[in-house]
């Protein structure tokens, strides 16, 4: 049997460049190609399989000029595979743009013109490192708890996963891109009773609706085009297990309702059958979204997020972890070395400081990619200032250091934060109170399906518009007056296009 190549995912607006590419990498590489996000959003729907690289040009239709396209696939293709390496091709001046683009996920850039040698070379290292890494998650996930980090977030983490590992109940695990949501959903199965049964994963935002219906469920032969034999599906095959609906979030509407049956009594059929099946399967949702605010937005039923959400994991973003992000740079540092052959790097006061200082949007995945392209380029040396500045987020500013966050169940509040937001009892405060009590009144009266939700969306919107309006339309200085960091702003813009400022 001739060896599977690596699937390589070309996406570039200019057809030269791309035609190009694949004829100098096609000896080495399954070749997929793709001009815009609307493209590769189909194409994935139809692949087999997940791509093992990817060549990013930021700049993509239709705007070319603008790399927020280029930023939206990240997340993209992340979410199809956290697995999958993403090489930014870009000109020298878009550093700025490929920096942003590093700290969303991307695992490293190559410049425009390149040679074919150093192309072929890099993505050739990049899937070596990919391979590192699935043997990292072995290992992590064979520690005594799967978890790296001694802050309060942490312990409260693996107290959870403790609790709700050995039940038959849904748990619905959430958390920003690249926290490791995939390392608690395989850690609730594996130190379970279950631990011994099948442990099945499927990505919601990888394939097209039928597909996935065909995947969970099984279909019979004949049952569409394509069907050319019987096929059991994930719940048949995960049956006293457990299946882990990843970015649950992404879930076709149409086949929420079947989940829900499914979670009610165990029952399902296979497409194209009248007999019913049952499956005792656990399920593990994991989601980067918010469901409530899906739900308010009717984008995912209520009552199927009550049903997966009988029990909640928070997992918490790396800039609530405290000094975790040392123990996560020397655990990384050791690792990756040994994969290259070096000794581990070291920092200066000034560097090590910094790196405390630093909010890591884009959490441990970004962590971990910075940690292998500075054991690259310094091979067992020291790490300075300029250099950790150099791969962080220049969009990010350096905050004082961050202590870890205590657990909700035992945080107490701060006095003089709460003093600072609460209700003054000023006599004019007071009448501006009962003027927006008044004012709220009215609206609850003269609007006859009043949503809570849709008010807040709308105020929030008002003040997203201001931001940007005051910030000259700068989404980092935007985020800054709005006391959120840009990669929140810029998802919320994408996700309500009416919040995007008006041309003029």
């Amino acid at each position: 049997m001739k060896p599977v190549k690596p699937l390589l995912l070309l996406i570039d607006d200019d057809p030269v460049i791309r035609d190009s590419l694949e004829f100098v990498l096609q000896a080495d590489f399954e070749i997929e190609t793709a001009e815009s996000r609307n493209d590769v959003q189909e194409l994935l729907t139809k692949l087999r399989r997940a791509p093992d690289a990817v060549l990013l040009d930021l700049g993509l239709p239709p705007d070319v000029h603008s790399p927020e396209q280029g930023f939206a696939l990240i997340s993209d293709l992340l979410a199809v595979s956290p697995n999958i390496k993403i090489l930014i091709l870009s000109g020298q001046d878009d550093r700025k743009n490929v920096k942003h683009a590093l700290a969303l996920g991307a695992f490293d850039f190559v410049a425009k013109p390149c040679e074919v040698e150093l192309l072929r070379s890099r993505l050739t290292h990049s899937l070596f490192i990919r391979d590192a890494e699935v043997s990292l998650q072995q290992e992590v996930i064979r520690r005594e708890d799967g978890f790296i980090g001694n802050s309060p977030s942490m312990n409260k983490l693996r107290a959870q996963v403790e609790q709700f590992g050995d039940t038959p109940f849904p748990v619905l695990v959430e958390g920003p891109s690249g926290s490791g949501k995939e390392l608690v959903a395989k850690a609730l199965h594996d130190g379970t009773s279950r631990a011994e049964a099948p442990y099945l994963v499927i990505n919601c935002a990888a394939m097209s609706a039928q597909l996935i219906e065909a995947q969970l469920f099984g279909h019979t032969k004949g049952a569409f085009t394509g069907a050319t034999a019987a096929k059991a599906g994930f719940f048949e095959e995960a049956d006293k297990g457990s299946l882990c609906l990843d970015e649950i979030g992404e879930l076709p509407l149409e086949l929420q309702a079947k989940l829900l049956r499914i979670l009610e009594n165990g029952e399902f059929y296979r497409i194209g059958e009248t007999q019913v099946r049952h499956s005792s399967a656990r399920i593990i949702a994991a989601t980067n979204r918010d469901l409530r605010n899906e739900v308010a937005r009717g984008a995912f039923r209520e009552d199927l997020y009550h049903r997966l959400s009988v029990f909640r994991i928070q997992i918490p973003p790396l800039a609530e972890r405290g000094d975790d992000r040392l123990l996560l740079l020397e655990h990384f540092n050791k690792f990756y070395s040994k994969q290259l052959d070096t000794r581990p790097f070291a920092l200066t006061d000034e560097a090590l400081n910094a790196w405390r200082r630093y909010a890591f949007p884009g959490n441990v995945r970004e962590l971990k990619n910075i940690v292998v392209r500075l054991n690259l380029r310094l091979r067992g040396g020291t790490a300075s200032i300029e250099d950790i500045r150099n791969e962080f987020d220049i969009e990010q500013e350096l905050h004082p250091p961050i202590e870890a966050v205590q657990p909700e169940s035992t945080a107490a509040p701060d006095r003089d934060m709460v003093a600072s937001i609460a209700p003054q009892t000023s006599n004019h405060d007071e009448e501006n109170q009962e003027a927006r009590i008044k004012f709220a009144h009215q609206q609850l009266l003269n609007t006859e399906e009043f949503k809570l939700d849709d008010v807040l969306r709308q105020w929030e919107g008002y003040f997203i518009k201001a931001a940007l309006k005051e910030a000259g339309g700068n989404l980092s200085k935007a985020a800054r007056k709005l006391g959120i960091n840009r990669t929140t702003l810029y998802s919320r813009v994408q996700k309500y296009p009416e919040l995007q400022l008006d041309s003029d």
